[in-house]
């Protein structure tokens, strides 16, 4: 193997894990790389949405929705780090087979094509902030002023990150996650400063466990979008990998040494994983809280990019022309790290699967490299114009919400195959995490059955 693979396990790379709490936080990584992937425009836009129809109701189903999902995240990282393999590599050994690759691959790829335009959205929102902070022509989201954002957003996230290096991808999500954290919680935890202020006993009803009356299908809706998704999952092994928790942990040689090796990287993955959880939440609920704080009492629940520039205005009024900047900043940093992190993740994905289907060898690390870097340049541009060009891609939205739906389910099927096979029972024997694991799988069939049947009831509706 080549000596600089990542993806390659060599008796000589390995490292003894960190047996201190500072040590492991030296080496967490991945789990920021995925928040600033997952905290985008849903968390931006949607959340804030449901925080505007609810208000301060749900406030707890924020903190149970993005914890729930985690322990499928655990598990498949598990299996990756024990066995050195990508989650797409053990979606093929779960059958039945289509040609080279497993029904989970393909049904991959059909979701990959869908959310195409989904990403085109992410760079058209990004462009949409980028030109009301810094409008090109005279007015801030003309077609002019959105189109040559729209270049600009997408030649920043490609330039950066053609190298392939992973070091590249953690330094420019951390520094993301570091904006736009700060931004989000400080304006809500600033909100009690102005007439828009909460206290003690909103927070309290928040947390109260309760769904009222009318808010079901809202309390739903949460608990679909927010946290990591089935894809989130899938590019959090690539991640582990690459930052080198399989490489350190080394082949399995079936030594007590290398099992108690194996035993102190999963431990800094699961720091990784609760790092990550906490970024998401905390930026979840600051989305939430601004949304119930200042558009509930207003009866405001405005969609879409047009959140943006409400929100910014309204933070004008009540906090000075300061907040407007803070909060675009912030807008900006949320929607360009969901951007970094497809544009980042989704060539490695489709490398892998080129290497599946035999188009590409996958093991051939300088083949692997000039791949993920063609795909790193040709890919963003096409979701670009997809946000230029497709105005209503209604058809592909619900197509992706069908897909995500069944990937979801898909994954937690995966997840338990493979733990039944490649994970050893030392590794499996706890029976916290075990309990945790089939909660959160209980919790996803529910959520992935009901967003199937609620995009489908879409559908039906619409025609």
């Amino acid at each position: 193997p080549h000596p600089d693979d990542p993806y390659a396990l060599r008796a000589e790379d390995v490292r003894e894990a960190p047996t201190t709490f500072g040590g492991r936080l030296r080496h967490l990584g991945p789990g920021f790389v995925l928040s600033a992937a997952v905290v985008g425009s849903g968390e931006l836009i949607v959340t804030t949405s449901l925080g505007a129809r609810a208000g301060f109701a749900l406030l707890w189903l924020v903190i149970v929705s993005t914890a729930v999902k985690v322990w499928v995240q655990m598990e498949l990282a598990r299996w990756t780090i024990l066995n050195g393999r990508t989650a797409l590599e053990g979606y093929r050994d779960i059958g039945p087979r289509i040609g080279r690759m497993g029904w989970i691959n393909w049904l991959w790829i059909g979701m990959d094509f869908a959310k195409m335009f989904q990403r085109g959205g992410i760079i058209g929102g990004t462009a949409a902030a980028c030109s009301v902070l810094w409008p090109i022509t005279g007015e801030a989201l003309s077609f002019r002023s959105l189109a040559v954002w729209t270049v600009l957003v997408t030649a920043a996230a490609v330039i950066p990150l053609r190298t392939g290096r992973y070091g590249v991808v953690e330094w420019i999500c951390v520094t993301c996650v570091v904006v736009f954290t700060v931004a989000t919680v400080g304006l809500a935890l600033g909100l009690p400063a102005t007439e828009f202020g909460y206290d003690a006993s909103d927070l309290g009803d928040g947390l109260s466990f309760l769904i009222p009356a009318g808010t079901a299908g809202i309390a739903l809706a949460m608990f679909g979008i927010t946290g990591v998704g089935a894809d989130e999952m899938t590019t959090y092994t690539y991640w582990c990998i690459e930052k080198g928790y399989a490489r350190w942990t080394g082949p399995d040689d079936g030594t007590e040494e290398r099992a108690r090796r194996a035993e102190g990287w999963l431990k800094v993955m699961r720091l990784d994983v609760a790092a990550g959880w906490l970024v998401c939440t905390l930026c979840t609920l600051a989305f939430y809280v601004i949304g119930a704080a200042v558009l509930h009492p207003q009866k405001l629940v405005p969609e879409g990019n047009a959140m943006i520039t409400t929100l910014s205005r309204v933070y004008t009024d009540t906090m000075g022309p300061w907040a407007e900047y803070l909060f675009l900043a912030g807008a900006v940093a949320v929607l360009f790290s969901t951007l970094i992190g497809s544009t980042a993740s989704v060539p490695r994905l489709w490398t892998n699967t080129l290497g599946l289907l035999g188009v590409v060898d996958w093991r051939d690390v300088r083949v692997r490299r000039r791949t993920v870097q063609l795909l790193t340049c040709c890919l963003p541009p096409v979701w670009a114009a997809c946000f230029l060009y497709v105005q209503s891609p209604v058809l592909m939205v619900q197509i992706g919400g069908i897909g995500g739906g069944v990937f979801l389910l898909a994954v937690v099927i995966a997840v338990w195959r493979l733990r039944a096979t490649g994970v050893e029972r030392r590794f499996r024997a706890n029976a916290w995490l075990t309990v945790a694991l089939a909660l959160s799988s209980a919790a996803i069939v529910f959520l992935g059955v009901y967003g199937v049947l609620d995009v489908l009831g879409i559908g039906l509706t619409a025609d």
